[in-house]
């Protein structure tokens, strides 16, 4: 079988002042911390994917979905390699449910200063990336 690239699109859903982060329970980042996300399917706009993704993942919806950034994540020690595609979105209704929970065991709103850990590595570098200054 051809290695194959996959294409992520994660969500960080603001409100108040934080956004939600949920501590990963699948085997690839398994016991880390990341906001919501998933595979973008054939001929889906990103802002769809995050909606629906936050939306299957923590019944929530949201709103003004936009770009934040594009990462190259290769994890050799899995032979997986994605392109990840990070949103900002605006909270827009709904309290955060584990609603996949093979995929989340916990939620919380977090900020900058108030991080979970350990980090799922992609989000790690995509946070220090956007705030260097609140990682020296």
């Amino acid at each position: 079988m051809e290695p194959v690239v996959h294409v992520g699109v994660a969500c960080f859903v603001w409100k108040d002042g934080k956004f939600l982060m949920g501590r990963r329970r699948a085997q690839h980042g398994r016991g880390t911390w990341s906001v919501p996300g998933g595979h973008l399917e054939v001929g889906e706009a990103w802002a769809d994917c995050a909606a629906r993704e936050v939306a299957e993942e923590t019944g929530m919806q949201i709103t003004n979905a936009r770009l934040l950034v594009i990462t190259n994540d290769v994890f050799p020690e899995s032979g997986k390699h994605y392109v990840s595609i990070w949103m900002n979105a605006d909270w827009a209704g709904g309290e955060p449910q584990i609603i996949e929970p093979d995929k989340f065991v916990d939620q919380g709103w977090y900020d900058f200063r108030s991080l979970p850990a350990p980090l799922f590595e992609p989000c790690w570098q995509n946070l220090r990336g956007a705030q260097p200054e609140l990682f020296v």
